[in-house]
């Protein structure tokens, strides 16, 4: 392996600060109430209102005064994320009751969460496309009751128009014009004016991950993601100028996104690094890819295909990118890859195909996470819960066994409900 491109180091080790900002947030919001909230919406850029509901007349409105071909195109995005995520929910069955020995019945519910809140970011960009990713898989796994908090536009008491349009379109139950670390405290502890709910989903800064990361436990949440990634593996096939505009689409996100490109070819390597500065100089958002590809663009130059693999498993990245010569060769390596949230095969599937409109979820684990779990989706929200219906002929084979290992264990009470059934 040779290295055409490096990055900076980075340690991602957390802050101290940032863990104790969102701690004091997180009990000032318990203690405070809706006033704690409407402090801190004002204090980062809103204004201080304890009424954060949004109405939904005010929602449907600015889908309604949508640009046509906008409108045209969140509503295509939201049927096909919908209808993939209704793929996704028949494909987990229920099992009925079903005997496994004599007189056990055995079998398992797939059940919806009751409530959930989706943080909807609105940082440096409306990122309306993630309400869209957030709110329609918790709607088609059955969540009774789904709520958004989304940041006020800066010096408002509202979001941006186009988030509220897409959330009014995905079925959101409720609209609340909250950010930040405070957002994540006030549904997971409730507030006055906010019932608590049971999970919290969606990608936020890094006071909005450490929030959830402290709530985690009194709520479910789907995982802790950091910035954003793309990893693309390439032979000598891979089309220079497309590769470059996918890894500055990840570098424009801001300035700690990486892009990454492991390449089989030399000449290819040359020919991405040479795309990416000609692109930068047209891009309109070059102040933060630029800088984010300085500091985080990686490119290596590989032995063969295989190691590519091992060390794209070893990195797991958030997005991962294949661009080879052949069909065959693209099932060998999707066999090889074990380690990404989401993964694009072939020259036609474009990340940002996945970011908008594909129907796949774009909510996906970075920095390692997807080691050991994939991206959000309508599983998130369901809980698959088992039962057991025993007869009484069926649970006399088992109390000797129970007994037995109860009394190993040194529970006795343990043991006396298994032997009462004898």
């Amino acid at each position: 392996m040779k290295i055409y491109k490096n990055a900076q180091e980075k340690n991602y080790t957390q802050d101290p600060r940032v863990a104790q900002t969102v701690s004091e947030i997180i009990a000032n919001v318990r203690s405070g109430g809706d006033k704690a909230v409407a402090e801190l919406n004002a204090k980062f850029g809103g204004k201080a209102d304890t009424n954060f509901l949004v109405p939904n007349e005010i929602a449907k409105k600015c889908y309604d005064n949508l640009e046509e071909d906008l409108k045209f195109a969140i509503t295509k995005a939201a049927e096909n994320i919908q209808k993939f995520a209704e793929l996704q929910r028949d494909s987990l069955w229920p099992l009925g009751e079903t005997e496994v020995v004599d007189g056990v019945f055995l079998g398992h519910s797939v059940i919806p969460v009751n409530s959930c809140s989706c943080y909807v970011p609105g940082g440096n960009h409306p990122l309306f496309s993630t309400a869209l990713m957030l709110v329609i898989p918790a709607k088609v796994a059955g969540v009774k009751r789904i709520i958004a908090t989304v940041p006020p536009v800066a010096g408002t008491s509202l979001p941006h128009e186009t988030t509220l349009a897409a959330l009014w379109l995905a079925g959101c139950d409720e609209i609340y014009a909250i950010g930040g670390a405070q957002a994540v405290a006030a549904v997971a502890c409730g507030t006055e004016t906010i019932k608590p709910v049971d999970m919290i989903v969606g990608p936020g800064n890094k006071f909005v991950t450490e929030a959830k990361k402290q709530v985690f436990g009194k709520v479910g949440i789907d995982f802790l993601a950091g910035p954003s990634e793309v990893l693309v593996i390439a032979d000598e096939s891979g089309e220079a100028e497309i590769i470059a505009a996918d890894l500055l689409a990840q570098s424009e996100h801001d300035l700690d996104a990486s892009g990454i490109l492991l390449t089989t070819s030399e000449k290819l390597a040359k020919d991405v690094e040479e795309a990416v500065q000609k692109a930068l100089k047209e891009l309109p958002t070059r102040d933060i890819a630029s800088v984010s590809w300085q500091n985080n663009g990686k490119i290596f130059i590989t032995d063969s295909l295989k190691e590519a693999c091992e060390m794209s498993n070893e990195i797991a990245p958030e997005h991962l990118e294949i661009q080879v010569k052949n069909s065959e060769l693209e099932y060998d390596l999707m066999t090889r890859l074990t380690n990404y949230g989401s993964l694009f095969v072939g020259t036609g599937s474009a990340e940002v195909f996945g970011d908008y409109v594909a129907g796949t979820n774009h909510t996906l684990p970075t920095m390692g996470v997807a080691r050991y779990t994939g991206g959000l989706s309508v599983m998130n929200f369901l809980k698959v819960c088992t039962f057991q219906h025993i007869t009484r002929d069926g649970s006399k084979a088992l109390v000797p066994l129970a007994q037995k290992m109860a009394e190993a264990e040194g529970l006795s009470a343990h043991a006396l409900a298994a032997f009462k059934r004898k």
